[in-house]
Order: C-alpha cells, then structure tokens, then sequence
C-alpha cells in the first residue's frame, strides 16, 4: 500500500545521486544555449517523484528526466525562460500518457512522440500537447490497427 511511497521517497545522498546523473545532460543542452542548475534539477527530481506517486508508478532510475531534458532541449520552441517549466510539465505529461497507454510504448518512443507533437503539431503549446496526446491515448486504446502501427514503429 506505502511501497510508491516508500521507493520514491529521496535521502539526501540519493537525490544528489541523481542530481549529478541529470547534470551530464547539460553538455547537449549547452548546444542550444540552455543549462540547468543542480537546484534546478533537484526540483525536477522532487516533482517527479510526486509525479510518480499521484499516479502511483515507480521508478528507480533518472533516465526520463534526462530523456526529456535531452531531447526537448533541440525544440525551437524551448528557451532559458522557458526550460524547466516545459520540463515540469513534459513529465507530468509522460506519466500520465504511460498510464493512458497502459505502458505499452517505451520510454524512448513515447518521448520521441511527445517531441513530434510538440514541435509540428502544437508548435510548441504544452496546452495543446496535453490536448492531442489525450487524443492520441484514447485512439491508442480503442483503435487496434493505430496501436499496432505505433508498436510496431516502437520494434524498430
């Protein structure tokens, strides 16, 4: 009944822990002029670990929030001013779409999907995003033929 709770609960060692595997995600981001903070990234490991428990999901690594950070940081629709808040909620987003999906689609794919909505579709409105991956999920769930097409492109 605890055990969410339990596991996604942080000692100070762990969360730097974390804090320092997130950091090595700066040297892309410094490509496209952003960088995050050590305070920074430990407020993104706090969310995500309430995150984590408001859907009660575990998880034991940092691997997503490194993910979104690298590969959110290419958008051109992501600055300094704007870089951690998208990734506050690109999380909360992820894990409600896993969820949605059943966890049928990989963290990679699912991310990767996330990217192309938000660059060509929504053009970079989290609002929107949030709207069309609802779509996306419940196409997903009820269209046997769409979520074959996407697993399928999940294999490759």
């Amino acid at each position: 009944m605890f055990l969410p709770k339990i596991l996604n609960s942080l000692d100070s060692s762990m969360l730097e822990q974390y804090t320092d595997e997130v950091m090595v995600v700066n040297q892309k981001a410094k490509e496209f002029g952003l960088e995050l903070t050590r305070n920074e990234i430990k407020s993104l490991i706090i969310s995500r670990n309430k995150v984590l428990q408001s859907y009660g999901r575990v998880e034991l690594s940092v691997e997503v929030i490194k993910e979104l950070a690298e590969v959110f940081c290419a958008s051109p629709y992501v600055d300094n001013k704007n870089y951690v808040a998208i990734l506050y909620e690109l999380q909360e987003i992820f894990y409600y779409l896993k969820n949605e999906t059943e966890d049928k689609i990989g963290d990679s794919p699912l991310i990767d999907i996330m990217k192309d909505y938000f660059d060509d579709i929504c053009n970079g409105s989290l609002e929107f995003l949030k709207s069309r991956l609802d779509e996306f999920a419940e196409r997903f769930r009820n269209d046997a033929r769409f979520r074959r097409s996407i697993l399928e492109r999940d294999e490759l």
